[in-house]
């Protein structure tokens, strides 16, 4: 490896300081501000969601108030091997999850995690599992589908 690999650069330039004078190279009367206005000014701090005194668009849309509308928001319902040992069918699918309410109606999505033991055959039909999941039901004498 060369010396001039091991150098210290010496054409960098400090960085210009906004708004300390005219020799700083940018600055002096509105240093990159515009001229007046409520931004121009010093400690402005406008939320990100004012729209200038118009209505606000979280109240222009009435459905999308309120805490409960991120309710239905959750993906993928986790079912746990443990779980499915309280079930008292032997096919399980989404919608006989939902018929038998352990499920909530809404939920679009179901996947079954290695948590605990399976101690019965089941077959799960259209259900994700995970690969230790599918082993374990596999193992008891189940299929996935």
């Amino acid at each position: 490896m060369s010396l001039f690999n091991q150098l210290i650069a010496t054409n960098t330039k400090p960085a210009k300081r906004i708004g300390r004078g005219f020799g700083s190279g940018k600055g002096g009367h509105t240093s990159s501000r515009g001229t007046k206005g409520q931004k121009a000014r010093t400690g402005s701090k406008i939320p990100l969601w004012f729209e200038g005194g118009q209505l606000p668009m979280t109240k222009r849309m009435p459905m999308l108030r309120g805490k409960a509308r991120f309710n239905v928001l959750r993906p993928v319902v986790e079912l746990t091997l443990k779980e499915l040992n309280l079930l008292t069918i032997d096919t399980i699918s989404l919608e006989s999850l939902k018929l038998n309410k352990i499920i909530d109606r809404r939920a679009h999505e179901v996947k079954v995690i290695c948590k605990g033991e399976l101690k019965k055959k089941l077959t799960l039909v259209g259900i994700a599992v995970t690969p230790k999941a599918k082993l374990a039901i596999e193992k008891a004498g189940g299929s996935v589908a």
